[in-house]
């Protein structure tokens, strides 16, 4: 035969044997299920192995830790009451309503209560109805016993995560914590009690412009210096809030000058500050990056954010997170972190809020780092990154005064946000 002719005659009669072949051995999927049951018996008997005849799929491992409810927090008014629970990550809740005389239960499902939550249950300094248990090793139950609320509202929140339970008491409901039932009769004399100190108002507020002087901070590809958009954020933030009654402003620096990074902490605790506003620029080796972060101190929970605190800080970067849970424990209180998660929380959605519609604005929202500033101030403190200076649309923006303006109002609302949610409170 040829060789052209043999290299047609062999293809076609592997295609005749295929056909053939794919005739007389049928396709089980296409049986009926009873029926390819059987014909998969009779291929695999037992005792021996069936050939898999699909490749092997790899499933992502899932996170097995527990989501960790951090903190727990109640507030009362006259007409609500609310939790809030801080989570270190976002966690599913399952609603059960047992039975219509038994109330509401929100399961917090893969969580676990840490030992200061767990301590606060215990104390019975949460304010009623909620009654919240560890059910088992990774649940947590928040129960809202009946008769104890007339509606209740669930949000689930982001950046930080947290989950707030607004309640709308019933009007035979106390809210208030439970006290020990009392004999009057057997109670002694009580002695004289003193006048209890008047507790501190939020009233002096410090404003730190970023960089100065010799230190430009980052520039942007136009030239532009982040020091000296940090200080026309700060004085026009100043004159802002220095029109409202109570309030004392004081800024770290006024002019294009140099400030230590030590003197700026020093100047806030000893004018004994009661909030302190530290205002920067960010950058990015990727132009195209760009959006607003608000940071309060903690520890760096990925590499950018410590890479923003070394820059910030002008350390190495091996260097910048060490020693921050001493720190935590030694220097600061679980007071002053929860209220700059606050503060930092109402800024950031003053500023979407606020910017939003105006500008093609990116949230990167609320994070921690151990930025020096924050580290070593002895009240709420947060550092705001309200652009990235790199991002040649941005850097734009940060020249014109119509920006620097909202950025600044965005910044006083998110203060005044902060101080009529927050109770005046001694230091």
């Amino acid at each position: 035969m040829p060789s052209s002719l043999r290299r047609i005659a062999i293809p076609s009669l592997l295609l005749l044997g295929l056909l053939s072949l794919r005739i007389l051995v049928p396709d089980v999927a296409l049986l009926a299920p009873a029926e390819a049951a059987s014909q998969d018996a009779r291929r695999n008997p037992p005792g021996k192995s069936k050939p898999s005849r699909t490749s092997k799929i790899s499933i992502a491992p899932t996170t097995m830790t527990p989501a960790m409810i951090r903190n727990l927090r109640t507030a009362v008014s006259p007409d609500s009451i609310r939790l809030v629970l801080d989570l270190d990550r976002k966690t599913r809740v399952r609603k059960h309503f047992p039975q219509p005389a038994e109330g509401v239960v929100l399961e917090i499902s893969h969580a676990t209560l840490s030992k200061s939550a767990s301590d606060k249950i215990a104390n019975g300094t949460l304010a009623k109805p909620f009654v919240i248990t560890q059910t088992s090793a990774e649940s947590v139950a928040v129960s809202l016993p009946p008769g104890s609320f007339l509606t209740y509202r669930l949000m689930s929140l982001s950046n930080p995560a947290r989950l707030v339970v607004d309640v709308t008491p019933s009007n035979q409901q106390d809210v208030s914590p439970p006290l020990e039932s009392v004999d009057p009769a057997r109670l002694p004399e009580p002695p004289p009690q003193p006048v209890p100190p008047k507790a501190k108002s939020f009233r002096t507020i410090v404003i730190d412009p970023g960089h100065g002087g010799k230190d430009p901070g980052a520039r942007g590809h136009r030239g532009t210096e982040e020091k000296d958009i940090t200080l026309k954020v700060g004085l026009k933030l100043r004159d802002l809030l220095s029109r409202q009654p109570g309030i004392r402003v004081l800024m770290t620096r006024e002019r294009d000058v140099f400030v230590e990074l030590e003197d700026r902490a020093k100047f806030a605790n000893g004018n004994e500050a009661d909030l302190f506003v530290s205002v920067h620029v960010n950058s990015h080796p990727q132009r195209s990056v760009r959006g607003i972060e608000i940071y309060h101190f903690g520890e760096a929970k990925d590499q950018r954010a410590l890479e923003v605190a070394a820059r910030e800080n002008g350390t190495p970067l091996n260097s910048t997170g060490v020693g921050w849970e001493y720190l935590v424990a030694d220097l600061l209180t679980a007071k002053k972190i929860e209220e700059s998660l606050e503060l930092a929380w109402n800024t950031k959605e003053a500023m979407i809020t606020h910017l939003n519609g105006h500008y093609a604005l990116v949230d990167h929202g609320v994070k921690t780092a151990p930025f020096y500033v924050l580290r070593y101030t002895s009240m709420p403190s947060i550092l705001a990154e309200i652009a990235y200076i790199s991002n040649s649309t941005e850097e734009e923006l940060l020249r014109t005064n119509a920006f620097v303006t909202r950025v600044a109002e965005s910044l006083l609302e998110g203060v005044n946000a902060f101080l009529a949610a927050s109770k005046p409170s001694a230091r």
